[in-house]
């Protein structure tokens, strides 16, 4: 299941349907089929105008993000953190060394500023090797060097070294919990990722504190068009249309209920 939903993702992100649909409208070019090569010639230039010139993906993005609003003030107590993993550069860290991260490092910022707040906080990492030949150091491993670096003890970070997806951060992450004993934790990541995975928690029956960040959009978005950064807003289609596939994958499946919040 794991390659199946990697492969459908390769083919159904924003520009691989502008190139297929562009590849169509060629083929059937040349073998005269002028109608149909005009329909998926006009299809592609749709789907490029409104990945690169609208702020469609933006909106997409935004809903998700405000379903759990970033937390005005810290609480009162904490006894455990869960980070969901997505944040590390695994190929680059291979190649070079170091710890390099890629725009979801709010995830780890995060944490590490409530541990230094919370010094009795457990720190429970998610996420094992996601890419496709499987040969890089997971995230959790990886995330440990990053948090003894600012002076936060090993001993307090708990690992899973295993899940590849978010449905397996779930069931791997609630069984640490219950073998553990931890409740009552905060679950750190991406705001827009936020939705489907308290989703997953609650139908796994774990209470978790939402804690978003790693927010992508302003929140005040309004439908418009916008010829100013059309890469950024290709990277927040596709960031939107890989998350709402996910949800209706999720939902579709039975792995969730609701992405509503409580």
């Amino acid at each position: 299941m794991f390659f199946i939903s990697k492969l459908i993702w390769l083919l159904a992100q924003p520009l691989s349907i502008a190139f297929l649909l562009s590849a169509l409208a060629a083929l059937f070019g040349l073998f005269g089929l002028r109608k149909l090569s005009g329909m998926s010639a006009l299809l592609c230039a749709l789907t490029l105008f409104v990945t690169l010139y609208t702020t469609a993906g933006a909106l997409a993005l935004q809903s998700l993000e405000a379903r759990y609003p970033k937390p005005a003030t810290d609480p009162a107590d904490l006894s455990c953190t869960i980070i969901l993993g997505g944040a590390f550069e695994s190929e680059v860290t291979a190649a070079r060394g170091g710890i390099e991260f890629n725009q979801a490092a709010d995830r780890f910022i995060e944490a590490g500023r409530l541990a230094l707040q919370f010094p009795q906080s457990r720190i429970l990492i998610s996420g094992g090797d996601g890419s496709f030949s499987g040969v890089y150091e997971g995230e959790a491993q990886a995330s440990e060097r990053f948090f003894t670096a600012f002076g936060i003890a090993a001993d307090r970070v708990v690992k899973e070294n295993t899940s590849r997806t978010t449905y397996e951060n779930t069931l791997n992450t609630a069984e640490i919990l219950k073998q553990r004993g931890f409740s009552d934790c905060a679950l750190i990541t991406s705001a827009f990722h936020m939705p489907r995975s308290v989703a997953l928690f609650q139908k796994a029956g774990i209470a978790v504190r939402p804690w978003p960040t790693d927010f992508r959009t302003s929140g005040i978005v309004s439908a418009k068009l916008d010829f100013t950064q059309p890469a950024l807003n290709a990277q927040l289609t596709a960031t939107a249309a890989r998350e709402w596939m996910a949800v209706l994958g999720y939902r579709f499946a039975g792995r969730i209920d609701s992405i509503k919040a409580p």
